[in-house]
């Protein structure tokens, strides 16, 4: 029988308006259908984790979650975050608007004896001019260029946009969704430390008129350590909404 764990209860806030990613904005976001600028969906992930790591602070350096985003969450809506323990241990955790609507949801588990892949992702130099992502320019198999920075904070959110930076550090990228996370956790970020992103292009595909982009991520610390491994899916060219054509 699930067990709830207690619902955490927040005011969302855009905090990307001035991001390079205008689906942030509320005018450009206007035009692809929504009725203002999407909060970034590392800070949904963000708050969907609050739970998880109150619940199971070890998930920060053994834990798993797989989250999908189904609907935005716009700057002063209040999220109510859900989870439920499972039978089996995992975690069911769910973003909601004030109304019902779930507008993430993601399943998380506590790692208790898998090991860390070994093969580390090759490093590579960014691209000095960044292709425009297209059926012809987001090849699978093709290696990305390494971002490398310091973590700011040692908190999910954090460590998951690296994986938005991979993107937008190797494509020239238009409005863009984080659209679903598959990650794991290997140890836990150190707050200042240097982190080396590597990635990899997975899979492209078009659905419902969007074109999606799948990379494989893989954050390393400053001895080598592997701190995370993501897939990482995005549409990178969302479709425009009918009204604005």
């Amino acid at each position: 029988m699930s067990r709830a764990l207690p619902i955490y209860r927040l005011r969302a806030v855009n905090y990307a308006t001035e991001s390079d990613n205008k689906i942030h904005d509320d005018a450009v976001a206007a035009a692809y259908g929504f009725r203002g600028g999407l909060v970034p969906g590392v800070g949904v992930y963000g708050y969907m984790t609050v739970p998880i790591v109150k619940f199971a602070p070890e998930w920060l350096a053994h834990g798993s979650m797989q989250v999908r985003f189904y609907q935005p969450v716009y700057d002063g809506d209040e999220v109510v975050v859900r989870g439920e323990v499972e039978d089996d241990g995992s975690i069911r955790v769910t973003a909601e608007r004030e109304d019902g609507t779930v507008c993430g949801e993601g399943t998380a588990r506590v790692r208790h004896s898998a090991e860390p892949p070994t093969e580390l992702l090759p490093a590579h130099p960014l691209p000095h001019d960044r292709p425009v992502p297209s059926r012809e320019t987001v090849i699978p198999g093709t290696t990305l260029g390494t971002v490398i920075e310091k973590i700011e904070i040692a908190e999910p959110r954090q460590a998951l946009q690296f994986s938005n930076e991979m993107l937008a550090r190797n494509f020239k990228l238009g409005p863009w969704i984080h659209a679903a996370s598959e990650v794991s956790n290997w140890s836990a970020a150190r707050q200042g430390e240097e982190i080396s992103a590597r990635g990899r292009v997975h899979d492209r595909f078009d659905r419902k008129g969007h074109e999606f982009v799948v990379i494989d991520v893989m954050l390393i610390g400053e001895d080598s350590r592997l701190v995370q491994t993501v897939r990482h899916t995005a549409i990178y060219k969302p479709r425009i909404a009918a009204s604005a054509q």
